[in-house]
């Protein structure tokens, strides 16, 4: 606690937020929201407990250590809480909406202009140089998952059972996920140490004066937990998911495009334990695989164009589902554009829909605690899990790069110089995901251009 005559004491509680206030703020995060789930929570960190201080760093965290806990993305989940916990459940839908419709409306935009103008060199260029540093970025995802995860040889076996299942056994993802779970519910009744949660958000470090909502703020009416209330949010939830697979299965049919979509995306929302990098090798198994809606090459294209817009990750399911429905003609060929978008629609709602249920059903169990959460041993070995699964994309990026016509085709030893120094940017320099980004552009542009010329 900090003395009394010091400024943090002294500081006078803020004004209280008006709706149109926090309104305008999550336009914002929406657009600035760069650098990962990592960034993501340290600008609203930024934001929300030390500049605006409208909650409090211990409830930020305890909110923080719920949205760890669930499948989705947790900054997206993170702003929906917070903003929930402010203006009631239009306020958490405008927060978590606004965190991922800018993205929504970026990504549309530039696949649209990979899939038009992608055969064009300045484009092919730019794709040529970015597709290494995004291998290099999965690599170090692999790496920065594992320092936190893989504390012991428990979670370093889990880690190598995994990686074997999916790249040797071809094993479904959410199988994985289900396997880890499982080890880390029995196994912490009898090793709890091994499988104790890790992470870095359970220290709360120096107070930054009064929040609005602060450590000993009660609970608001509209958070506090009662059956009546979760019945109603669930049912919402789900009334909602049903009438939008009603109307896919009403207009195009259960095996339609759209429909599967919709189906295969909201498996795909139940399973992203870990962060975007974990379900990619399941959405790669079913919109590569499985399904064909785009190719693996694609994929990567796609994963680049998800880290260099703002929003989660995740968002690159937008790009497979504007992808898949411009290949697939889902509303003929006269309407292209229409039906890319419809299914990057279809495929963002069914992906985010959970996060919303989980937070709004959630939240009022989670305000009702406040103390440390249990059931993490499941999480702990899943976590691991997901590192040898993130491997594992490491490795198929790699092999579509190097051997872009196939093991039997001629190595393509640019790709490999310029991913060996993304990945020595990264690792060694730490260097920004915009900045690698950028400069390996650059140098896939260079070569476009000068490799004519050098014969």
């Amino acid at each position: 606690m900090p003395p009394p005559n010091s400024p943090t004491a002294q500081a006078p509680l803020p004004a209280p937020v008006r709706f149109r206030e926090a309104f305008m703020f999550w336009l914002k995060l929406g657009f600035i929201s760069f650098g990962g789930p990592a960034g993501q929570i340290a600008i609203m960190h930024a934001e929300l407990v030390e500049r605006r201080r409208w909650i409090s760093e211990k409830r930020f965290l305890h909110a923080l250590n719920y949205c760890m806990l669930l499948p989705g993305p947790e900054a997206q989940q993170l702003a929906t809480y917070i903003g929930w916990l402010m203006h009631r459940t239009w306020g958490g839908i405008v927060a978590g909406a606004l965190f991922v419709l800018p993205s929504l409306f970026i990504l549309v935009g530039l696949s649209w202009v990979y899939l038009r103008f992608g055969d064009v060199p300045v484009v092919a260029g730019i794709f040529y140089g970015i597709k290494p540093a995004v291998t290099a970025l999965v690599l170090h995802a692999a790496h920065r998952i594992g320092t936190r995860a893989l504390k012991n040889g428990w979670m370093w076996a889990i880690a190598g059972l995994s990686f074997v299942a999916i790249f040797a056994l071809d094993t479904p993802f959410p199988a994985i996920v289900l396997a880890a779970g499982l080890i880390g519910y029995f196994g912490a009744r009898r090793w709890p140490a091994v499988f104790a949660l890790g992470g870095g958000h359970a220290a709360v470090h120096a107070g930054y004066g009064p929040a609005l909502i602060d450590d000993d703020t009660p609970t608001p009416d509209h958070a506090r937990f009662s059956r009546r209330h979760l019945a109603k949010v669930l049912a919402a939830g789900l009334a909602l998911w049903l009438a939008a697979m009603g109307l896919l299965v009403a207009t195009q049919g259960w095996e339609g495009t759209l429909t599967q979509m919709g189906w295969f995306f909201t498996k795909a929302a139940l399973v992203t334990f870990g962060g975007a990098y974990a379900v990619l090798p399941y959405v790669y198994q079913g919109a590569v695989e499985q399904y064909q809606w785009l190719s693996g090459p694609q994929m990567i294209d796609g994963l680049a164009l998800g880290e260099t817009t703002p929003g989660p990750l995740i968002m690159v399911v937008a790009f497979v589902g504007f992808v898949g429905g411009w290949l697939q003609q889902v509303w003929g060929p006269d309407a292209l554009f229409a039906g890319a978008a419809a299914a990057a629609t279809v495929v963002t709602f069914v992906t985010f829909l959970p996060s919303f249920i989980f937070i709004l059903a959630g939240g009022p169990a989670v305000e009702a605690t406040h103390g440390k959460l249990g059931f993490t041993a499941p999480l702990s070995a899943i976590t691991a899990a997901v590192v040898g699964v993130i491997l594992n994309l490491a490795l198929f990026f790699a092999y579509h790069l190097l051997w872009p016509q196939g093991f039997s085709g001629p190595f393509d030893a640019i790709p490999a110089v310029i991913a060996v120094g993304a990945a020595v940017a990264l690792f060694r320099f730490k260097v920004g995901v915009l900045a690698l980004l950028g400069g390996c552009a650059l140098v896939g542009l260079a070569v476009t251009f000068l490799r004519p010329l050098l014969g």
